[in-house]
């Protein structure tokens, strides 16, 4: 199984895993947050990161899915990459999560097309859908 670590600023990876365990009703194991604090000089948070990285890695690797691709704790997880073994998705969103959690087995470069695709394809205008749900409702 693909270990899986949340990068993003504390309460929205927090939030995530919260989100996570109320869609599925329980924790996924090799599942973590790393909540980022901004005041976290960028090597003590390299070092905190290689760890929570071991912590989920069951030997089939790490994806990491992060919040926003540019920022500092972006930047210092790109320095602990390694192609096939840990790699990095950004613009993470909930329905990436889930779709992930969904296809932990898969081979990571699989997975890494899989959270693309769930993180894309979560992204509705739901205007369209809600409108044809509630034609014959009038707003007053």
């Amino acid at each position: 199984m693909i270990g899986l670590l949340v990068l993003a600023q504390k309460d929205v990876a927090l939030g995530l895993l919260e989100a996570v365990d109320h869609v599925l009703g329980q924790r996924p194991p090799a599942l973590a947050a790393f909540p980022v604090r901004y005041d976290t000089p960028p090597d003590e948070l390299g070092a905190s990161l290689a760890q929570a990285i071991k912590a989920v890695d069951e030997g089939n690797g790490v994806l990491i899915l992060a919040d926003i691709y540019g920022a500092t704790h972006i930047n210092v997880a790109c320095r602990l990459l390694a192609r096939h073994r840990i790699e990095l998705v950004t613009g993470l969103n909930l329905p990436m999560l889930i779709r992930v959690l969904n296809y932990r087995d898969l081979p990571l470069h699989e997975l890494i097309g899989k959270a693309l695709s769930g993180g894309m394809e979560g992204i509705v205008c739901a205007t369209e859908f809600c409108l044809l749900d509630n034609a014959d409702h009038e707003v007053r």
